[in-house]
């Protein structure tokens, strides 16, 4: 394995694994009629037009990464939306359609468009890794695992994450990817929460929900 599993993962226990995922999903807003912010990450779509906007970054993007706690500047904002919006367009173009991180069939190197994309993303003001890790997660789900410190400590990611996570959903013959394809289905969640969503979900709530783990 290229990775650390989160404590739930490693000890096997399916049950406590979805209690977790519950718990970050669905379990506040049956407590306190309000969903966790994080949790629509997964389906924000305000202006009904994410589907066609896959290869344009838009103000949206930027409403949604502040779901997961970060922000964009001014500044940024101002680059990414207007001054370069046509080189990240065609950065986005290169990475190709979503799909599942476990098919990537070839390695992930920094010649990669995925990691040229990030690379650039890491050029404009306020945006460092893991504000580009969700920016990417937002136009490719699927194949892009979200990173911050908590993820990155859990999972031993800290030097390098999208690689060693492809690695591991496919060691085995994809085993830990068909892992957390079960456990989405067995918290209920839908296929809008990608299989490498439940990962990092998991890994977060380790570190910021000890209680569930």
């Amino acid at each position: 394995m290229t990775i650390r599993l989160p404590k739930v993962l490693a000890a096997g226990d399916d049950d406590a694994a979805v209690e977790v995922l519950r718990g970050y999903f669905t379990e506040p807003l049956v407590k306190t009629g309000f969903i966790r912010s994080g949790a629509r990450w997964d389906t924000w779509d305000s202006t009904g037009t994410r589907g066609r906007d896959a290869n344009v970054y838009t103000a949206d993007d930027l409403v949604a990464a502040t779901l997961l706690s970060v922000e964009v500047s001014p500044d940024g904002a101002q680059i990414l939306l207007r001054e370069r919006r046509d080189e990240f367009t065609e950065l986005l173009v290169e990475v190709g359609p979503d799909r599942d991180l476990v098919d990537q069939t070839s390695e992930l190197t920094p010649e990669s468009p995925v990691c040229r994309l990030e690379a650039a993303l890491w050029t404009v003001p306020s945006i460092g890794r893991t504000v580009a890790s969700k920016l990417i997660a937002r136009k490719r789900p699927r194949l892009f695992p979200i990173y911050d410190r908590a993820i990155g400590e859990v999972l031993g990611t800290k030097q390098a994450h999208l690689e060693p996570v492809r690695q591991a959903l496919r060691a085995n013959d994809g085993e830990l990817h068909r892992r957390l394809v079960s456990l989405r289905a067995q918290a209920g969640l839908d296929e809008s929460v990608p299989a490498s969503r439940i990962l990092t979900v998991l890994a977060w709530m380790q570190l910021k929900a000890p209680r569930t783990t």
